[in-house]
């Protein structure tokens, strides 16, 4: 609403649905939007209908209460008033939220897990597609596909393939599963809030090895499920929490925020797959959907389609991604190539050493032998590669793995260009490659691809802090905190997130939360020591530094800290243990210390040598606090931008 005077009296009596937020200044061009929901049949309270009498707050109050939809007109004017911001909070809080975007400004922090309809490029008129989708978001709140909302000549266009609908969190229910739908191109029936968990399948058969695919059978079906625009897919990392949880459906559905789970149980024995599944209620905890499966294992990707059609139909009335016809994207027909992927996919995810790290590596590559198109498998082969590369490479084999890794993911890409995850890989690949503006092509590409992949969101986020994209960072990091927020590598890269921007306490609150989650984590003790040295607390960072199993971090942490502390020799012996490693490439963390020490010139003189050696640490050279003291020097700003920081 307007930028106003609360103690205004005014007043307006009349029966609305909608409530229209915006700012005094955009007055002029709110009011022909205003008019064009009425025309597609729909009662709109805006301030312009108050009359003398009574008082505004509570004719506010009461308008807000009842309306069905509260749409939010978004503009560089309207994200600093704090009226319009209350609006907003009440609209998202009852679920009911439509946010618009005048002038291609993105909501503000708070609201970034909602997708603003862009109307800056919009004709005023409901033959634009912007127009048609916002008429349909409304439409969706009402539990009605509006009959003069859209021309019938004009078809709606659908959108880019959204591997994942974002917009999660109890605030977002509602409104997010509407507004996926419409950029989908087709509505629910009702307007119900449909975001789902589907949760870890029991092994139930006799060989315990089979586990693997009971949980694979999980994550295809999640991905299935979230090609539905009209579906909210809940993480894996969040959804796999529960696994051997002894909490009921309805404990599980109210920590996860859940309106339905999926859960089920998978049995294999003499060449043949059984599986259960249960669609669950979240309020009620009532079986909506009981189905059984028992065909050979041949059939087996029939089936997890078979599933998530019925989940999806049951749900959205729509059989969208979970056609039977239909292979999810970048997805496989090949069974072999689908077996291989899975057992890939479950080293990847739950690896405890090198050993399972490269195995990984050697089942996607099995994959993608028996099914050269296997888009997915080259992306995840990809993955791995890099994970090999950061985890265990030498100095020497660093460079090797994420060539091949950019080739897979290129292939994937080729294969699937749809394929959020694949853009994505490649986005942190030419990142890491100290490419940074060539990343920003495929990192863009891949949060329009991938709004609802929290991973995907994340990796975006943590482009966006270190290229000084701060807005758009907190965004994409909110998304993926909501849709998977027990993901202790999510958390971890929000942490990164505040760091660039010096928020230390939000800081520190994510990366507690990572430890939480995931106790033995590397490098997560060290980014509280980071905060902390930003601070001035040595004594307490050095204790941080000191539990960490992070090996370059620890020792430049411990360096830098025992050196304010006074204890020279001690601070001496971490950074001659660090550069004694030769092949380990550590020199950001050697130009950290040295900048801390106040050897300048020996500081950038050895973060010229790691941007010589591709070291990945070199991302964090806009916003790492222990670089402060160099940011002056002109030999330091040349090197920012040789890189591609501007």
């Amino acid at each position: 609403m307007i930028d106003r005077d609360p103690s205004s009296d005014t007043g307006y009596a009349g029966t609305t649905t909608i409530f229209f937020s915006y700012s005094r200044e955009d007055e002029s061009r709110a009011l022909p939007i205003i008019n064009l929901i009425e025309q597609a049949g729909f009662s709109v309270w805006w301030d312009g209908l108050l009359k003398g009498g009574t008082r505004f707050s509570q004719t506010t109050e009461l308008a807000l209460d009842q309306a069905k939809a509260v749409v939010v007109l978004w503009s560089k004017t309207s994200v600093n008033s704090h009226w319009v911001h209350d609006e907003a909070t009440r609209g998202r809080e009852r679920r009911v939220l439509v946010p618009l975007s005048l002038d291609g400004t993105p909501p503000p922090l708070g609201f970034g897990q909602f997708q603003a309809i862009d109307l800056s490029r919009a004709k005023i008129s409901l033959k634009d597609t912007e127009i048609q989708r916002m008429i349909q978001a409304v439409a969706a709140l009402h539990g009605t596909e509006s009959a003069t909302a859209i021309p019938r000549s004009v078809p709606l266009a659908p959108q880019i393939n959204r591997r994942t609908a974002i917009a999660v969190g109890s605030a977002a229910v509602l409104v997010s599963s509407s507004v996926a739908a419409w950029q989908l191109g087709f509505l629910t029936q009702a307007a119900a809030a449909n975001r789902i968990a589907v949760l870890p399948f029991n092994n139930i058969g006799k060989d315990a090895k089979q586990t693997y695919l009971a949980d694979g059978l999980c994550a295809e079906i999640r991905s299935i499920l979230a090609q539905n625009g009209a579906l909210e897919v809940i993480g894996q990392a969040s959804s796999e929490s529960f696994a051997n949880s002894k909490l009921d459906g309805i404990a599980i559905a109210k920590k996860l925020k859940a309106d339905f789970l999926v859960d089920g149980a998978v049995q294999v024995a003499g060449g043949m797959i059984r599986i259960t599944s249960e669609l669950i209620d979240g309020k009620s905890g009532v079986n909506r959907l009981p189905q059984s499966f028992e065909k050979p294992m041949r059939d087996i990707l029939s089936v997890q389609r078979e599933i998530a059609g019925a989940i999806s139909a049951k749900l959205t009335n729509k059989i969208a991604a979970g056609n039977s016809a239909q292979v999810r994207l970048g997805g496989t027909a090949n069974v072999q190539a689908f077996d291989h992927y899975l057992r890939g996919k479950d080293l990847y995810t739950h690896a405890k050493n090198e050993a399972e790290e490269r195995e990984a590596i050697a089942q996607f590559e099995a994959a993608v032998a028996a099914d050269p198109k296997f888009a997915a498998a080259h992306a995840s082969k990809a993955k791995s590669l890099i994970a090999v590369a950061g985890q265990y490479g030498s100095a020497s084999e660093i460079k090797q793995y994420l060539g091949a890794a950019q080739i897979s993911a290129r292939k994937a890409i080729a294969l699937a260009p749809k394929l959020a995850v694949a853009h994505s890989t490649l986005a942190l690949l030419l990142f890491q490659d100290l490419d940074i503006k060539a990343a920003r092509a495929p990192f863009d590409l891949s949060r329009q691809l991938g709004e609802g992949d929290a991973p995907v969101m994340a990796l975006f986020a943590y482009y966006c802090a270190a290229t000084a994209r701060d807005r758009e960072a907190v965004a994409a990091i909110q998304r993926a905190l909501l849709l998977d927020p027990l993901n202790a590598q999510v958390h971890r890269i929000a942490g990164s997130v505040h760091f660039a921007a010096r928020r230390f306490a939000e800081t520190v609150i994510h990366i507690r939360q990572t430890l939480e989650l995931s106790p033995d984590l590397p490098d997560a003790h060290a980014r509280i020591g980071m905060v902390l040295l930003a601070q001035n607390k040595n004594s307490d960072a050095l204790k941080e530094f000191e539990r960490d199993t992070h090996k370059w971090s620890k020792l430049a942490g411990v360096a830098i800290a025992q050196n304010r502390l006074g204890n020279v020799r001690a601070a001496k012996a971490a950074l001659a243990e660090l550069t004694n490693d030769t092949g380990t490439v550590s020199l950001f963390q050697q130009g950290q210390i040295l900048a801390q020490w106040g050897q300048l010139d020996a500081a950038v003189a050895t973060l010229e040598r790691a941007r010589a050696q591709r070291d990945g640490g070199m991302t964090a050279l806009r916003y790492d606090v222990m670089l402060d003291p160099l940011r002056k020097l002109p030999r330091f700003i040349q090197l920012l931008k040789s890189i591609g920081f501007d």
